[in-house]
């Protein structure tokens, strides 16, 4: 069984594979960083789970799974493991699999050799702290992909989108815990009048900070609502 993720915009977390090498200003203040320096493991040391690799293929219940929080999946260092993980995948059609990475140059020669179009089931998406990072994007959409997507998340400035032809979806977030950078909320604003104005979902994920309100790092109200949006929907609920 499943646990349930403390991701707002996801079901649960899979984590064939854990540890990670830092690429970007985004990854200074990384959970899993902390997580395992907690229990003395060296976090840039990625190896293949014991325990959790094969897990989607016992959950029958369909559900959203962030492949891969505790790592990247086109990190390098995995790649003997990730046709196996591609497997898993191809195995669990009922699920959806949402992908995010920083590393979107590694992606269409890690893809697997039937992905043609895109699978139905899997989200690629990338992160994007600031406008530096934007490049990331214009990568993203030169791939084939059923569903593509951004996270604005840690969001450490403001960053004017551009084009989102090709994008479904677009998440932003504070950081949180220890050291958290603030988040300006005129940001997220503006992130979110990008994404109405050329009809892509938006889903801002929390405020950020060190502490908790209402269940969320900093809270999730924007302008006295929450904005839920997921990709092929235009929802935003209460």
């Amino acid at each position: 069984m499943a646990e349930k993720s403390l991701i707002e915009w996801t079901d649960a977390t899979w984590n064939p594979w854990h540890g990670c090498i830092k690429v970007s200003p985004g990854c200074k203040h990384c959970y899993m960083y902390r997580g395992k320096l907690r229990y003395g493991k060296d976090p840039r040391i990625v190896s293949r789970s014991r325990t959790t690799f094969y897990d989607p293929l016992g959950w029958n219940k369909p559900r959203h799974i962030f492949a891969c929080s505790w790592s990247d999946w086109f990190i390098e260092e995995a790649d003997q493991w990730r046709d196996e993980a591609w497997e898993v995948i191809r195995s669990t059609p009922h699920h959806t699999y949402q992908i995010l990475t920083k590393r979107p140059d590694r992606v269409i020669p890690n893809l697997p050799h039937d992905w043609n179009g895109g699978w139905q089931n899997v989200w690629l998406g990338v992160s994007i702290e600031t406008q530096n990072y934007l490049f990331r994007k214009e990568i993203l959409r030169s791939i084939s992909s059923m569903t593509r997507f951004i996270s604005a998340e840690p969001l450490l400035g403001p960053i004017d989108l551009q084009s989102l032809d090709g994008i479904h979806w677009v998440i932003t977030g504070g950081e949180s815990g220890p050291g958290a950078r603030p988040m300006n909320l005129d940001w997220v604003r503006s992130i979110r009048d990008q994404c109405l104005k050329h009809g892509v979902a938006f889903f801002h994920k929390q405020h950020g900070g060190t502490k908790m309100t209402d269940g969320t790092w900093g809270g999730r109200l924007l302008d006295n609502q929450q904005w839920n949006a997921m990709p092929q929907t235009s929802s935003i609920l209460e």
